[in-house]
């Protein structure tokens, strides 16, 4: 589900879940492990996935089976999924090998850097299409990368956007010409910060993440029995099966 592969001080940790690296309980668990192995252990990180795919997000069929307990701890670990990002020691990047909505970019926002190939792969929080509202937390990150006013129009339409759009944006930070490119371009970014002075980049990369941090000091449990009234809602359920029934169809 997740392999590890460290080129030299960077660590890449390269989502395997085909067909769409969709992010269930284990898949979760499994990035919160790794990540804190790798802060101990190496310079700096980056997040990859499978070739034109980074991560579709929620498994939504896998979850779409959970009681409101299973689905209550799963929302609570994916929530500290994004603490444990926003606060690993060490520089994170995502390359974001091809399409990223929902909640594979979600992840990203709380990383350092994010990369996407050109040629029409598509990113974007369209949460609000299938029902679901996005915690605060995410909320406030996606503000942080793109401004308050474009982070309500992306937010509110549950707006799907093609990887140049999103480079436009502020959403990602970078293209590259094709997904082949994303892993390579991503390694030698973290390989220029990790030749800078190791003491001051780490003091001044946590200064300048101190907004990024405070987003999580309400705490998840509040958050967590608000998503799961939400999911569990009828027009919520309704939506997440209108979901499922198109993508059988597909």
């Amino acid at each position: 589900m997740l392999n590890t592969i460290d080129h030299g001080n960077v660590r890449e940790l390269r989502l395997a879940r085909p067909p769409a690296n969709a992010l269930n309980p284990d898949l979760v668990e499994s990035i919160i492990e790794s990540l804190v192995l790798a802060g101990d252990q190496a310079g700096a990180v980056v997040i990859s996935g499978l070739p034109g795919m980074f991560s579709a997000g929620l498994d939504v069929p896998q979850l779409m089976e959970m009681n409101r307990e299973e689905m209550s701890r799963f929302w609570q670990r994916f929530l500290y999924l994004l603490r444990t990002l926003a606060t690993s020691p060490v520089p994170i990047v995502f390359a974001l090998t091809g399409h990223a909505p929902a909640g594979g970019i979600v992840m990203a926002l709380f990383g350092d850097y994010r990369i996407m190939p050109r040629g029409g792969f598509k990113t974007g929080l369209n949460e609000v299409q299938v029902g679901l509202v996005v915690p605060p937390m995410v909320h406030q990150a996606l503000a942080r990368l793109v401004g308050p006013h474009t982070a309500e129009r992306m937010l509110v339409a549950g707006e799907m956007m093609a990887s140049e759009k999103a480079f436009e944006t502020g959403l990602v930070d970078e293209l590259a010409d094709d997904p082949a490119a994303v892993v390579a371009r991503a390694i030698e970014w973290c390989e220029l910060h990790l030749a800078l002075p190791r003491q001051a980049l780490l003091n001044t990369r946590k200064m300048a993440r101190t907004d990024l941090h405070g987003f999580f000091d309400q705490g998840e449990v509040p958050e967590v029995d608000h998503f799961v009234d939400i999911w569990f809602s009828e027009s919520t359920q309704e939506a997440l099966k209108s979901l499922l029934t198109r993508l059988a169809n597909r």
